[in-house]
Protein backbone atom coordinates (compact mmCIF):
# COMPACT_ATOMS: atom_id res chain seq x y z
CA UNK A 1 0.00 0.00 0.00
CA UNK A 2 1.14 3.30 -1.11
CA UNK A 3 0.35 4.71 2.78
CA UNK A 4 2.51 2.04 4.60
CA UNK A 5 5.36 3.25 6.53
CA UNK A 6 8.42 1.74 5.81
CA UNK A 7 10.05 -0.18 8.85
CA UNK A 8 13.76 -0.55 8.02
CA UNK A 9 15.05 -3.04 10.45
CA UNK A 10 18.88 -2.63 11.66
CA UNK A 11 20.93 -5.21 10.17
CA UNK A 12 17.52 -6.52 8.85
CA UNK A 13 16.89 -7.66 12.79
CA UNK A 14 15.95 -5.53 15.14
CA UNK A 15 13.14 -2.63 15.61
CA UNK A 16 14.82 0.83 16.61
CA UNK A 17 11.98 2.52 17.55
CA UNK A 18 12.86 3.00 21.21
CA UNK A 19 11.80 5.16 23.57
CA UNK A 20 14.68 7.48 25.09
CA UNK A 21 13.58 7.87 28.76
CA UNK A 22 15.88 10.31 30.13
CA UNK A 23 14.36 13.31 28.69
CA UNK A 24 17.66 15.20 29.00
CA UNK A 25 19.50 12.75 26.17
CA UNK A 26 16.39 12.52 23.91
CA UNK A 27 17.74 14.82 21.47
CA UNK A 28 20.87 13.82 21.69
CA UNK A 29 20.24 9.58 21.18
CA UNK A 30 19.17 9.76 17.29
CA UNK A 31 17.63 6.21 16.16
CA UNK A 32 16.83 6.78 12.78
CA UNK A 33 15.87 4.02 10.62
CA UNK A 34 18.35 2.18 8.48
CA UNK A 35 19.50 -1.61 8.00
CA UNK A 36 23.13 -0.41 7.55
CA UNK A 37 24.06 2.16 10.11
CA UNK A 38 26.31 4.00 8.33
CA UNK A 39 25.67 8.35 7.39
CA UNK A 40 28.94 8.15 5.14
CA UNK A 41 29.63 12.12 7.15
CA UNK A 42 27.01 13.46 5.34
CA UNK A 43 26.24 15.60 8.27
CA UNK A 44 29.47 16.50 9.25
CA UNK A 45 29.20 19.96 8.28
CA UNK A 46 25.97 20.74 10.34
CA UNK A 47 25.76 22.34 14.28
CA UNK A 48 25.95 18.99 16.59
CA UNK A 49 26.03 16.64 13.49
CA UNK A 50 26.77 13.54 15.65
CA UNK A 51 23.00 14.15 16.93
CA UNK A 52 21.81 13.24 13.95
CA UNK A 53 23.71 10.30 13.45
CA UNK A 54 22.37 6.84 14.61
CA UNK A 55 23.64 5.70 18.17
CA UNK A 56 24.45 2.52 16.43
CA UNK A 57 26.71 3.94 14.42
CA UNK A 58 28.51 6.12 17.02
CA UNK A 59 28.93 3.07 19.33
CA UNK A 60 30.74 1.43 15.29
CA UNK A 61 32.73 4.56 15.35
CA UNK A 62 34.15 4.12 18.81
CA UNK A 63 34.94 0.50 18.38
CA UNK A 64 36.73 1.38 15.38
CA UNK A 65 38.37 4.69 16.92
CA UNK A 66 38.39 3.39 20.74
CA UNK A 67 41.50 6.11 21.68
CA UNK A 68 43.85 4.34 24.18
CA UNK A 69 43.08 3.72 28.26
CA UNK A 70 46.95 3.47 29.20
CA UNK A 71 49.77 1.10 27.64
CA UNK A 72 47.87 -2.13 28.08
CA UNK A 73 44.86 -0.74 26.33
CA UNK A 74 46.86 0.36 23.19
CA UNK A 75 48.21 -2.97 22.75
CA UNK A 76 44.89 -4.23 23.09
CA UNK A 77 42.69 -2.51 20.89
CA UNK A 78 45.16 -0.96 18.11
CA UNK A 79 44.58 -3.75 15.47
CA UNK A 80 40.71 -1.83 15.27
CA UNK A 81 41.90 1.26 14.09
CA UNK A 82 41.88 0.51 10.66
CA UNK A 83 38.60 -1.45 9.97
CA UNK A 84 35.08 -0.07 10.10
CA UNK A 85 34.00 -2.98 8.29
CA UNK A 86 34.99 -5.04 11.15
CA UNK A 87 33.77 -2.95 13.50
CA UNK A 88 30.13 -3.28 12.14
CA UNK A 89 30.24 -7.19 12.21
CA UNK A 90 31.51 -6.89 16.22
CA UNK A 91 28.52 -5.15 16.66
CA UNK A 92 26.25 -7.08 14.92
CA UNK A 93 27.52 -10.68 16.56
CA UNK A 94 27.66 -8.73 19.75
CA UNK A 95 23.44 -7.98 19.53
CA UNK A 96 22.87 -11.13 18.35
CA UNK A 97 25.01 -12.06 22.06
CA UNK A 98 22.48 -9.79 24.16
CA UNK A 99 19.05 -10.68 22.33
CA UNK A 100 19.86 -14.52 23.19
CA UNK A 101 20.81 -13.42 26.79
CA UNK A 102 18.10 -11.05 27.54
CA UNK A 103 15.44 -11.92 25.27
CA UNK A 104 14.71 -8.28 24.78
CA UNK A 105 15.53 -5.86 21.86
CA UNK A 106 19.61 -5.77 22.12
CA UNK A 107 18.95 -1.84 20.36
CA UNK A 108 16.73 -1.01 23.76
CA UNK A 109 19.19 -2.37 25.55
CA UNK A 110 21.92 -0.43 23.93
CA UNK A 111 19.95 2.82 24.96
CA UNK A 112 18.90 2.32 28.50
CA UNK A 113 23.04 1.37 28.91
CA UNK A 114 23.89 4.69 27.65
CA UNK A 115 21.70 6.46 29.25
CA UNK A 116 22.48 4.93 33.06
CA UNK A 117 26.27 5.22 32.19
CA UNK A 118 25.96 9.16 30.56
CA UNK A 119 27.33 10.91 33.85
CA UNK A 120 25.21 14.16 35.12
CA UNK A 121 28.29 16.07 36.28
CA UNK A 122 32.24 16.18 36.43
CA UNK A 123 35.09 18.42 37.83
CA UNK A 124 36.81 21.22 35.91
CA UNK A 125 40.21 22.74 36.60
CA UNK A 126 40.88 26.11 37.03
CA UNK A 127 43.97 28.54 38.12
CA UNK A 128 43.35 30.69 41.28
CA UNK A 129 46.53 32.62 41.59
CA UNK A 130 49.41 29.95 41.99
CA UNK A 131 47.14 27.09 42.44
CA UNK A 132 44.92 24.68 40.11
CA UNK A 133 41.43 24.62 42.00
CA UNK A 134 38.59 22.54 40.98
CA UNK A 135 35.00 22.59 40.65
CA UNK A 136 31.78 20.36 39.91
CA UNK A 137 30.20 21.80 36.65
CA UNK A 138 27.10 20.26 35.08
CA UNK A 139 28.01 17.81 31.80
CA UNK A 140 26.44 18.80 28.76
CA UNK A 141 23.79 16.40 27.15
CA UNK A 142 26.32 16.06 23.77
CA UNK A 143 29.02 15.14 26.23
CA UNK A 144 27.14 13.00 28.63
CA UNK A 145 26.62 10.60 25.15
CA UNK A 146 29.87 10.80 23.94
CA UNK A 147 31.38 9.57 27.54
CA UNK A 148 28.96 7.05 27.88
CA UNK A 149 30.10 5.48 24.33
CA UNK A 150 33.43 6.29 24.91
CA UNK A 151 33.36 4.23 28.51
CA UNK A 152 31.26 1.65 27.19
CA UNK A 153 33.64 0.56 24.74
CA UNK A 154 37.23 1.34 26.30
CA UNK A 155 35.42 -0.92 28.99
CA UNK A 156 35.22 -3.33 26.95
CA UNK A 157 38.58 -3.39 25.60
CA UNK A 158 40.13 -3.32 28.70
CA UNK A 159 38.18 -6.05 30.07
CA UNK A 160 38.95 -8.29 26.66
CA UNK A 161 42.93 -7.54 27.10
CA UNK A 162 44.42 -11.34 27.82
CA UNK A 163 40.88 -13.11 27.77
CA UNK A 164 39.67 -16.08 26.04
CA UNK A 165 36.28 -14.82 25.59
CA UNK A 166 35.76 -13.12 21.90
CA UNK A 167 35.33 -9.54 22.12
CA UNK A 168 32.10 -9.33 20.69
CA UNK A 169 31.22 -11.25 23.63
CA UNK A 170 33.32 -8.93 26.35
CA UNK A 171 31.27 -6.09 24.86
CA UNK A 172 27.42 -7.63 25.16
CA UNK A 173 28.68 -8.18 28.60
CA UNK A 174 29.37 -5.10 29.06
CA UNK A 175 26.49 -3.94 27.67
CA UNK A 176 24.26 -5.79 29.43
CA UNK A 177 26.19 -4.86 32.73
CA UNK A 178 25.68 -1.33 32.09
CA UNK A 179 21.75 -1.74 31.56
CA UNK A 180 21.08 -3.35 34.70
CA UNK A 181 23.14 -0.84 36.66
CA UNK A 182 25.81 -3.55 37.83
CA UNK A 183 29.20 -2.86 39.42
CA UNK A 184 30.58 -5.68 37.22
CA UNK A 185 30.30 -2.98 34.63
CA UNK A 186 33.85 -1.04 33.90
CA UNK A 187 31.64 1.80 32.28
CA UNK A 188 29.07 2.51 35.61
CA UNK A 189 32.21 2.05 37.99
CA UNK A 190 33.91 5.08 35.41
CA UNK A 191 30.55 7.21 35.98
CA UNK A 192 30.52 6.81 39.71
CA UNK A 193 33.71 7.34 40.25
CA UNK A 194 33.40 10.94 38.33
CA UNK A 195 30.20 11.74 39.84
CA UNK A 196 32.27 10.69 43.41
CA UNK A 197 34.88 13.30 42.78
CA UNK A 198 32.66 16.33 41.16
CA UNK A 199 30.29 15.85 44.51
CA UNK A 200 33.48 16.22 46.86
CA UNK A 201 34.93 19.53 44.93
CA UNK A 202 30.97 21.12 45.66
Amino acid sequence: MANDKINLKLFNKWDTNVEVKDIGLRNYISLNQSVIPRSSGRNQRKQFHKSKMNIVERLINHISVPGHWGKKHKISSGHLSESRENAMKIIEKTFDIIEKKTKINPVEVFVRAVENVAIHEETMSYQVGGIIARKAVITSPQRRVDKALRYISQGAFHKSYGKKMTFPEVLAREIINAYNNSNESVAIKEKEKIEKEAANTR
